[in-house]
């Protein structure tokens, strides 16, 4: 996977600088907004999202988050997360974001919605998100985005939580989440 020029990398930092998250209680109901960092500093409880991709063989598509993240980086997660903007539906957000990291367009379906809160002890910086989770199906190659995706894979489940259970610190902490909730073997 090519490495992200410069200018693809200031480019990124420029758009989480505009970014604007959407602030919720604890039913998911609007409160406010904020921008990216800031309910991330604060630990401010926002709307996001989570997508699980799998391929014909039931291996989850997963993806190491780019060196470049300012939480979190470097750590294998699922296939996408991202937060929706004013005025944007979860779902479009959703497969939005897809697009914008992966390249692909994936039919997705939501099956759960749960409140979580994860420190990154190396930026200081807290997730606390009422998050959507997503599934689609994908049989492709995707074309992954290098200032958003450092590397990328296919990986059975069972394989998933051998790994999770030897190296939990290879992991973002709401992967681990997702995986207890939402995966079986």
């Amino acid at each position: 996977m090519p490495l992200p020029a410069a200018g693809d990398l200031e480019r990124a930092a420029q758009r989480d600088a505009v970014e604007q998250l959407i602030l919720v209680d604890e039913q998911d109901r609007p409160i406010g907004v904020a921008g990216k960092l800031e309910p991330h500093e604060l630990g401010q409880l926002h709307r996001a999202f989570s997508i699980l991709v799998f391929n014909a063989e039931g291996e989850l598509l997963l993806q190491r988050r780019a060196d470049s993240k300012y939480h979190f980086a470097s750590r294998w997660s699922n296939t996408c997360c991202g937060h929706p903007r004013p005025g944007e539906t979860t779902p479009m957000a959703a497969g939005r974001r897809l697009k914008e990291e992966f390249g692909i367009r994936v039919p997705l379906n939501e099956r759960a919605e749960f409140v979580y809160r994860a420190e990154d002890e190396a930026s200081g910086l807290i997730e606390h998100e009422y998050l959507h989770v997503f599934y689609g199906v994908h049989t492709e190659a995707p074309r992954p985005d290098p200032t958003e995706i450092g590397a990328w894979r296919w990986m059975a489940v069972p394989a998933i939580k051998r790994a999770l259970r030897r190296h939990p610190e290879w992991f973002t902490p709401w992967f681990k989440l997702l995986v207890e909730r939402m995966l079986i073997d």
